[in-house]
């Protein structure tokens, strides 16, 4: 299978069939981070099991970790089209470009640690921006690498960040909050950067895994229908293989013996990790790397959200060529996330949403699409988008100007 990367000009009078937003954008990609927002509200509101089963709920199996990580793959995808796409930046550009990626990380880092003081511990969601400024820091030395390298990255913290969270989870602190905020990093540093890095719900360096790779997509031309059918393909067929994978060691290699075996014979925790993820997994044995149930961040798990979040953007890509106007809900919330997202979990602090959580979940997403559209329509760029993206543009003029020598007025 072989990629290919072209000049975004180029492509486009190749492709003119390639669906596009305002300013160019590329519906698809917002249509697909519309819906990682729909999937994480989803998982934030819905119950996650049947009341009388118990069973996992539809919401749960769909959304459940791929959301999350469809997020950090599409903000890969940003960020490679806002530093050159197929062409990466170099010299003053590219030093200019890790100023403004750094700003806008401090950004959304102070964001996420302002709205964790004002929601509860008990809240059922996880606070991603503030996992997302460390991500974003953590990507600033790969800003100027072609794909090849960034795949290669991709798949080097795909397997060594597991490996790292299995051989010092019993040697670090304990999370200090589901939701950080300003109070716990000033009184356990050491404890939430050790949570923001390995332990927490969304450690960066497991998910500098997708980060990377979504950069790495981003280097191609996207709006090549070849490229396109190959990333759903390719993606379907990394899942696939992941979960594949995942069975035939855990349960015709003998790694689910093992596993039990190293969880002291509980068999209701195992199996209560295997379905939902929680953050337990044995670490006296390598065979915890063998599941790939969402959330427990082992290799294969997230090889299979990659693969999924791969596949959903790449078909997103596909049928906006045919339907792009139909996508407007999706593409408009999606051009901005980080807005909605925040008001989602603002929202979420009233804690209104337990006893009927579809209708609460209906009034959020009605809510965000008739903003998103009528917002998109009337001003363009996202509230909090515009204004993070201005102090981060600031932030490259300046450093544009003062590495030529110039004066800014």
């Amino acid at each position: 299978m072989r990629w290919t990367a072209r000049t975004t000009g180029t492509a486009a009078s190749q492709d003119p069939g390639a669906a596009r937003g305002p300013s160019g954008r590329l519906v698809g990609i917002d249509a697909a981070r519309g819906l990682a927002l729909v999937g994480l509200m989803s998982v934030h509101v819905l119950p996650s099991h049947e009341d009388e089963s118990s069973e996992p709920t539809w919401s749960y199996i769909i959304f459940s970790g791929d959301s999350a990580a469809l997020f950090a793959l599409l903000a890969g995808v940003g960020l490679a089209l806002a530093t050159g796409g197929a062409r990466p930046h170099g010299g003053m550009e590219l030093s200019a470009d890790r100023v403004a990626l750094v700003v806008r990380a401090v950004l959304i880092a102070v964001l996420g640690l302002a709205i964790g003081s004002v929601l509860s511990d008990d809240l059922p969601a996880d606070n991603i921006l503030i996992y997302y400024g460390v991500f974003f820091l953590l990507a600033v030395p790969f800003l100027g690498a072609g794909w090849r390298l960034l795949v290669a990255s991709a798949a080097f913290f795909a397997v060594t960040a597991p490996v790292l969270m299995q051989l010092l989870r019993d040697e670090l602190p304990e999370s200090v909050s589901s939701n950080p905020a300003f109070a716990d990093l000033v009184t356990e540093p050491g404890a939430t950067a050790a949570q923001l890095l390995l332990t927490g719900t969304y450690p960066a360096l497991a998910y500098l895994t997708y980060l990377l790779a979504g950069m790495g997509l981003g280097r191609l031309d996207l709006r090549r229908r070849a490229v396109q059918v190959r990333l759903l393909l390719a993606g379907a067929g990394v899942s696939v293989c992941a979960q594949a994978a995942s069975y035939v060691l855990l349960y015709g290699l003998g790694g689910y013996e093992r596993l039990l075996a190293a969880s002291s014979g509980d068999a209701d925790e195992l199996a209560d990790v295997l379905v939902w993820g929680s953050d337990w997994l044995p670490t006296d044995t390598w065979w915890s790397l063998a599941v790939d149930t969402p959330h427990t961040n082992a290799p294969l798990a997230i090889a299979a959200s990659l693969g999924t979040g791969m596949a959903v953007l790449g078909f997103f890509l596909l049928i906006t060529r045919a339907v792009g106007a139909w996508l407007l809900p999706l593409s408009a919330m999606g051009s901005m996330t980080l807005s909605l997202y925040t008001a989602h979990l603002v929202a979420l602090s009233f804690e209104v949403h337990y006893d009927r959580p579809y209708l609460w979940l209906t009034i959020q997403l009605m809510t965000a699409v008739l903003f998103a559209v009528a917002w998109q329509r009337s001003i363009g760029q996202g509230p909090l988008e515009r204004m993070v993206g201005a102090v981060a543009k600031s932030a490259r003029r300046r450093s544009m100007a003062a590495s030529s020598g110039t004066e800014l007025d």
